[in-house]
């Protein structure tokens, strides 16, 4: 029988904790759903409410197993006192408005500690940017990332170089689709075609030498590539710009056969334009970084950290790159130094036509405010009721 209570004191002294939290949690749902919905003006569904960080929910199970190994030190901490009455227990059996009240902080923490979370997660409204018509351009940068592009001839060398200049070039065009493909022995796609510039930076930003093989120059790999990610462009103008420092010695489709595919690849609309204008193919513009074969590359670093270097033998293929740019309609340059590279890209982007492309942009809203505020508001009231309604007084 003594058992049995003392089981069921237990399951009491658990179970509480638990219904002021529900007692809590529940009401303070609503008055969340209302903020959200009614001061912030946002339905809370998928296609108008998402988190920003989905991954902080697992912070809310790390903090509540903190809150019951803390309870349960604390139970076994507790002070017991030892009675040599038996009938001594019925008075101290008996339950005031204080004992059934003493756990409801509890329910208070844990259902601010949720609301915490939340607004960790970052909750965010979403709103569908007014669709416009702007004037863009679809165009791939295929990036050379061979071991030679680390020659210095080009300040501070040409693969940084060619960063630096490509990340000034993504700031200058807000309104084009732009994809980036980068290859050494093989290809690989960056990034599709897309207008967030921003996501397109970080991700150029991030290349370095040695991330995909670079022993070897696949051009026709690259630009084919480059070409799959134009198929389905609905652009008046599709364009390829090209940057290698050397001749084509990789790939399983040779330079010459990438041109031609991208002289006659079919538009989606129809090769013909509303105008009578032809939009069939696309545009390669080719840029050769460097003028000789020879360059000076960074082999290491000596004893007391000074860079090691060695002059190599690049092959160059000018006469290629040329050839392919002249099949597709584009053109070729040289450059020998960075400014000559930015002439580049300007002299590249004037001949480009424009063409209307939808923006389909969304715009974010924070809304942490819903779930911080209602969270503080229930910490305050957990220290007011340790403070002044439960608060020991000796």
């Amino acid at each position: 029988m003594a058992d049995g209570r003392r089981a069921m004191s237990r399951f009491l002294r658990w179970l509480l904790p638990v219904g002021w939290t529900l007692f809590f949690l529940v009401p303070t749902t609503y008055v969340v759903v209302w903020l959200v919905e009614a001061r912030f003006e946002v339905p809370i569904d998928a296609e108008s409410f998402r988190f920003e960080r989905p991954w902080a929910w697992l912070l809310l199970p790390a903090a509540l197993l903190v809150l019951v190994a803390r309870g349960y030190l604390h139970e076994q901490r507790a002070p017991r006192m030892k009675l040599s009455r038996v009938h001594d227990l019925a008075l101290i059996g008996r339950r005031g408005w204080r004992t059934w009240i003493k756990h409801a902080p509890t329910g208070l923490r844990v259902t601010a500690i949720t609301l915490f979370v939340v607004a960790l997660m970052g909750p965010q409204s979403i709103h569908a940017r007014d669709t416009a018509d702007i004037e863009g351009i679809d165009i791939v940068l295929t990036l050379d990332l061979s071991l030679s592009m680390q020659a210095s001839d080009i300040r501070p060398n040409r693969f940084e170089a060619t960063k630096q200049v490509v990340d000034e070039f993504l700031q200058r065009r807000p309104n084009d689709r732009i994809a980036a493909v980068v290859f050494g022995r093989d290809a690989y796609t960056l990034m599709p075609l897309t207008t967030d510039k921003e996501a397109l930076r970080g991700a150029i930003g991030e290349l370095d030498l040695g991330m995909i093989d670079g022993r070897g120059t696949a051009i026709g790999n690259a630009v084919g590539t480059a070409l799959n990610r134009l198929r389905d462009s609905e652009a008046a103008s599709r364009v390829v710009i090209l940057l290698t420092d050397g001749d084509s010695n990789s790939g399983n489709v040779s330079p010459e056969q990438a041109a031609d595919i991208a002289r006659t690849l079919p538009h989606p609309l129809g090769n013909e334009g509303p105008d009578g204008e032809d939009r069939q193919g696309v545009k390669i513009y080719t840029i050769l970084m460097g003028r000789s074969a020879d360059a000076r590359t960074q082999r290491g670093q000596d004893i007391f950290g000074q860079p090691v270097w060695d002059t190599g033998s690049f092959p160059i293929n000018p006469e290629l790159l040329q050839e392919m740019a002249e099949t597709t309609g584009g053109e070729h340059f040289t450059v020998s130094d960075r400014e000559g590279l930015e002439r580049s890209f300007h002299a590249i982007l004037d001949r480009l036509d424009r063409t209307e492309i939808e923006d389909a942009g969304r715009v974010f809203g924070e809304l942490f405010p819903a779930f911080l505020w209602p969270a503080l508001a229930l910490l305050i009231l957990e220290l007011l009721l340790g403070s002044l309604v439960l608060r020991r007084w000796p």
